[in-house]
């Protein structure tokens, strides 16, 4: 009988474990795509559509509102359908807002579209949630972390490719206004390609599918909602708005921000907000897995406090970003603070499933909906007609200077993360 891992192999693409694993991460990676792939467009996109700041602002509030309440939903169905069938039933339904958005032609339709676009940012519940049942606990944060991380890696990938897949569609002789729209047929043929491998290389655990041992009949009723009193739950939620927020909304609004500040070329600006993702290669895993050490030897306590730590460290980065008055101090800053961010992403998810070991996908779920919420949240400081993009990204510093001291004073759990995780999340073996 199959179990979950002990060990990491990423090079290893051996058992359903591993092939799960890349699946999964790859899924996100791709979904990161057709969520994001129009940001890095949006100077393009704000000239032809002659939308104000205000109107650009609500679009990316609507990028991540729609998010919310997929996520929430998506761990209840991950709990009851299996990750495996969420998944692919997500790919599929999200694939068609992200090949008709090209059909927007006016600032409702395409806000539209880029509301319906935003369920495809759940594919986040499902990464997590299947990563935590092939792996054993002296893992899991490790391995979130790095699915996570190579996941949110799409939102670094689409700032850099779009604009050169854009670029390529006018070369070839097509206007700036058609070329958004065809680029985003990119996207959505991948999502249809991931569903397919989706399909044909994982399972819902180790064992099988939920069908195959009988998981679902059993555990189908098993929400308890009584983890919505559970305070450790909120302040996982509010420290992932901070990092996780502040991420999605940094992706939305770079090229943007590089364009109007520093004067960059859409390409240009697409390449520096590019290198911020890009740094989730190894930074939300190296979270992860400074998580896991840190659990190992002071339990709970431990990687609460390394949350707080690299919380606090992510709000003063940002702070020094907004204060960069010219384009190499914005980069070094941008660097420090996006290090600290994405170590905050995968120290979260270090902690998230250990919270509740019967309800893994309701707690992701609502933890990974904060990471929306707060980014639905900082969209509307960017939309604002009276706060600059600089005063912006001040008050969001502090904001997670402020968490930070929350998540410092929550206690996590008194005993070591081993023990706690005897009961492994997955009782069907």
């Amino acid at each position: 009988m199959e179990k979950q891992l002990t060990k990491l192999n990423i090079f290893s693409l051996k058992g359903v474990q591993m092939r799960t694993f890349h699946t999964t991460w790859l899924m996100f990676f791709v979904c990161f795509f057709g969520w994001f792939g129009l940001a890095p467009l949006m100077p393009t996109i704000r000239a032809e559509l002659h939308l104000s700041k205000g109107q650009v602002g609500n679009t990316i509030i609507a990028s991540v509102a729609a998010t919310i309440i997929a996520r929430l939903i998506i761990g209840k169905l991950c709990d009851t359908w299996g990750p495996r069938k969420t998944a692919i039933r997500l790919l599929l339904v999200g694939s068609l807002p992200v090949f008709f958005v090209g059909l927007a032609h006016d600032y409702t339709s395409f806000l539209l579209f880029r509301l319906a676009i935003g369920v495809i940012g759940a594919s986040f519940v499902i990464t997590q949630f299947h990563t935590s049942m092939m792996f054993a606990p002296n893992i899991k944060g490790t391995a979130n972390a790095v699915t996570g991380g190579w996941g949110n890696l799409g939102g670094g990938v689409t700032n850099m490719v779009m604009p050169l897949i854009f670029a390529a569609i006018v070369g070839f002789g097509y206007t700036k206004a058609e070329a958004w729209r065809y680029a985003m047929i990119f996207p959505g043929v991948m999502m249809l390609v991931i569903a397919f491998l989706y399909w044909k290389y994982t399972k819902d655990t180790p064992n099988g599918n939920y069908d195959e041992v009988g998981y679902s009949k059993t555990n189908s009723t098993k929400t308890d909602w009584s983890i919505l009193s559970d305070w450790r739950v909120w302040a996982l939620t509010l420290a992932y708005a901070m990092c996780f927020g502040m991420e999605i909304t940094f992706d939305n609004v770079a090229s943007l921000h590089f364009v109007d500040t520093f004067h960059l070329s859409q390409s240009s600006a697409g390449f520096w907000a590019g290198i911020f993702g890009f740094m989730n290669i190894f930074a939300r895993a190296l979270g992860g897995i400074v998580s896991d050490k840190v659990g190992g030897k002071f339990g709970m306590r431990g990687k609460g406090l390394l949350l707080a730590g690299v919380l606090l460290l992510e709000g003063a980065g940002l702070i020094l970003f907004a204060s960069s008055g010219n384009l190499t101090a914005a980069i070094i800053s941008m660097l420090s603070f996006a290090l600290f961010l994405k170590m905050s992403n995968g120290a979260t998810y270090g902690i998230v499933p250990f919270i509740n070991s019967k309800n893994v996908g309701m707690v992701s779920g609502i933890v990974g909906a904060g990471g929306n919420l707060g980014g639905m949240m900082f969209g509307f400081l960017f939309k604002s007609s009276t706060i600059t993009y600089v005063q912006a990204f001040t008050y969001i510093g502090i904001m997670v200077m402020v968490v930070s001291v929350i998540v410092l004073i929550t206690r996590f759990q008194k005993q070591p993360v081993l023990k706690e995780a005897e009961e492994p999340m997955i009782a069907v073996a």
